[in-house]
């Protein structure tokens, strides 16, 4: 069965007029529940994260000024969210989410979390609505008990995983692999192990193209045996922030390609959902849709 990380607190309410969709993490559910794709019975509530767990990967320094409301105004402004304990709490129950999909996706192939993917998040500060970065907890979760040995971070996300390849630069047990707007956020990007700039405005098929050659390229000389798919659908041509010019079946083949090489290689993957700021809520939330839809018709 397709194990899904969610939790009430995932749509943590921020003001009105602000600009992250967090709606999106109420809607995903309930229409993969109403059109059959998934049951009460896929998903779990994960509890927030150990401090331990936590501390492999932060600084203790930033988590103490995090969990206590003590980030300067700079510090919180490049964070893009008002701080609030219930945002803390927020940030450490999806960080255990991705935490606990690895142990799922160890055992049965795959693992989702509907929220995730927060790739800017440093060591030692936060940006770009990230605070903690879930896909390093993971991974230093599994590389330090041993569970795996080589990770595979595929990070789709129109933004570049700037945090992720901070956090592992000097790893060599994870290769950070970023295919982002090369004119898009951040500005100042790090060095992932591979990093493939797009350009404003690229359609399907030269996205697609790159993303096989590069993937393939990356399998064959890393041997991976864990994946972290940053599934973010800021790559949609529809989308505020983006600049890209993919369809949402483009996106939707993205998926297909990552999820399928995956499942035919038994590579465990977990696939946390990232970015999407589409006009329109319901294209955000279709898009995400379509990777768990193609996780059940591939795995299950």
């Amino acid at each position: 069965m397709l194990k899904v990380a969610w939790s009430e607190n995932y749509a943590h309410p921020l003001p009105v007029n602000h600009r992250f969709p967090m709606a999106k993490y109420k809607l995903l559910p309930e229409q993969l529940i109403y059109e059959g794709t998934l049951s009460q019975e896929n998903f779990f509530t994960p509890d927030p994260l150990d401090e331990a767990t936590l501390l492999a990967v932060h600084r203790e320094e930033y988590w103490r000024k995090l969990q206590a409301g003590k980030l300067t105004r700079t510090e919180e402004r490049k964070t893009g969210f008002p701080w609030s304990p219930q945002l803390v709490e927020r940030e450490i129950t999806i960080a255990n989410g991705t935490v606990l999909c690895s142990l799922f996706a160890l055992q049965h192939g795959v693992s989702m979390n509907i929220a995730g993917g927060t790739h800017h998040a440093f060591t030692d500060r936060g940006e770009g609505f990230c605070l903690l970065n879930d896909i390093a907890i993971g991974a230093q979760y599994l590389l330090d008990r041993q569970l795996a040995q080589r990770v595979l971070v595929v990070d789709l996300d129109v933004h570049q995983g700037n945090g992720t390849a901070q956090i592992f630069q000097e790893e060599p047990r994870v290769f950070t692999f970023s295919m982002h707007g090369g004119k898009n956020y951040p500005l100042q990007k790090e060095q992932s192990d591979l990093d493939v700039p797009l350009p404003d405005g690229i359609e399907d098929k030269a996205y697609l193209d790159l993303l096989a050659e590069h993937f393939y390229a990356i399998v064959g000389e890393f041997d991976p045996d864990f994946i972290y798919f940053q599934s973010g659908v800021d790559v949609l041509s529809s989308d505020k922030l983006g600049r890209l010019g993919l369809t949402r079946e483009g996106c939707k083949e993205r998926d297909r390609f990552i999820l399928q090489w995956a499942q035919r290689q038994c590579v465990p993957l977990v696939a946390i959902m990232g970015g999407g700021y589409s006009e329109r809520l319901s294209h955000i939330v279709e898009a995400h849709a379509n990777t768990f839809r193609l996780a059940q018709e591939i795995y299950y």
